[in-house]
């Protein structure tokens, strides 16, 4: 009972506007004060120190850097080249270049919101100039972005694997495939959409095999990491952790030996912006320590497993009824929040009933950050909309195709759970 008012005490804090952060460490820490608790009060402070000392939440500020060297290291032009060329032949060529670059980005950003950020600014008003309807362009570009969240090196799949304990490196490799079919169930729809509209392709031909091979050329180097990062975390070359270090060290390195475009200053400027984003996040982390100890100390996993269990038999049903749950909830709070929050509680119940934790890693992560990608209250939706200056009724009603797309191939997910599990299980 305790927990539960703990557990709506943070959300009431984040509804009134409160960061985050503060609102999950002031909750968790409060009830360590309520005097029907007998454990001292410096517990929360030892759990929130206690949740920095893990070496495999090193990944997540070396990825989040990475992701900022990208534009200065030249990596980003070449993949935008790229999937022009491979995609601008077919109905709406502008758009679907847009989701080749997302399955082409989600293997280096790691971020659903950064990917969708930099596309609109790269390609949003291009696409508005050719004739694409600003809410669609929207919320193509929004939802592309959902590619990130299952291709390595995910940051939320870092986030649920640490705090669900479960091997980051087969939910890496787990997420090719459903990352993949992600992008074509996508290209279908917008391909529908483009074709009803008479949105014309970008390029008046197929591209020649030459075209072809210039244009992965000059993304090569880009276009490797993402290979070299799951073969080496296969093999034993690194773990999850190191891959973050080594995916720096790569970037610095085609960024000033290789194509030669970044330079001191620009380096200067993303050590700023990743300070900033690893603080924001980082200081989530560490003060959701004292809340998931909470929940913990409460014994919340295991009432909900022990009713879950009781109530619902059958593994698939319980998989559909949580993945309702989060859907409802990833619509209104922040997908990093939900990952905090109800990993600690869902892995539990889910491993009880049987069901594998990566296959369901992959559906929740795919579920919470579709929700940012949804009204009310969609992070990805909102900086899309800003940057683009799109109504958000216009957006929500334009993005109905692509959900359903995103939700079908969910469905099948959860249904067919070898779609996700088949590939670890043939190369781990």
């Amino acid at each position: 009972m305790i927990s539960t008012f703990i557990l709506f005490g943070a959300l009431a804090l984040i509804g009134i506007g409160m960061p985050v952060a503060f609102a999950i460490g002031i909750a968790g820490s409060a009830y360590f004060l309520l005097p029907s608790v007998f454990l001292p009060d410096s517990t929360a402070a030892q759990r929130i120190v206690a949740a920095s000392q893990s070496f495999p939440l090193l990944s997540v500020p070396l990825f989040i850097l990475l992701g900022n060297l990208m534009n200065s290291s030249g990596i980003t032009p070449r993949l935008v080249a790229l999937a022009t060329t491979v995609a601008g032949w077919m109905r709406g060529g502008l758009a679907q270049s847009t989701l080749i670059l997302s399955a082409l980005m989600g293997g280096v950003s790691g971020s659903a919101v950064a990917d969708a950020a930099m596309q609109s600014r790269i390609l949003g008003e291009p696409m508005v100039e050719k004739g694409y309807h600003r809410g669609f362009t929207a919320a193509v570009l929004s939802i592309g972005g959902l590619i990130t969240a299952t291709l390595p090196p995910s940051l939320g799949l870092i986030l649920y694997g640490y705090l669900g304990e479960v091997s980051i490196g087969r939910l890496f490799i787990a997420g090719v495939v459903p990352g993949v079919l992600l992008t074509i169930v996508l290209m279908f729809a917008t391909w529908g959409i483009s074709y009803r509209r008479g949105y014309q392709p970008e390029n008046d031909r197929l591209p020649t095999t030459r075209e072809i091979w210039l244009a992965f050329k000059g993304s090569f180097w880009a276009i490797l990491f993402p290979i070299w990062l799951l073969v080496g975390i296969r093999f034993g070359f690194f773990t999850p952790s190191e891959a973050g270090g080594f995916a720096v060290a790569y970037a610095l390195f085609i960024g000033f030996v290789v194509y030669r475009e970044l330079t001191v200053a620009a380096l200067i400027d993303a050590l700023i912006r990743s300070v900033r984003d690893i603080g924001m996040i980082m200081l989530i982390i560490l003060f959701s320590g004292a809340f998931g100890y909470v929940i913990t100390f409460e014994r919340v996993p295991q009432s909900i497993a022990e009713f879950s269990l009781t109530a619902i038999s059958n593994p698939t049903v319980l998989l559909f009824v949580i993945a309702g749950f989060l859907l409802v909830l990833g619509m209104l709070i922040e997908a990093t929040v939900l990952v905090m929050l109800l990993t600690p509680i869902l892995v539990p119940v889910i491993t009880a009933a049987g069901i594998d934790p990566v296959h369901f890693g992959l559906v929740m992560m795919t579920l919470v950050t579709f929700g940012g990608m949804t009204p009310p209250v969609g992070v990805s939706m909102f900086t899309v909309c800003g940057i683009l200056r799109c109504s958000y009724k216009e957006y929500t009603v334009e993005m109905l195709p692509l959900a359903a797309a995103v939700l079908a191939l969910v469905i099948a997910m959860i249904l067919f759970p070898q779609i996700v599990l088949f590939l670890p299980a043939w190369l781990m």
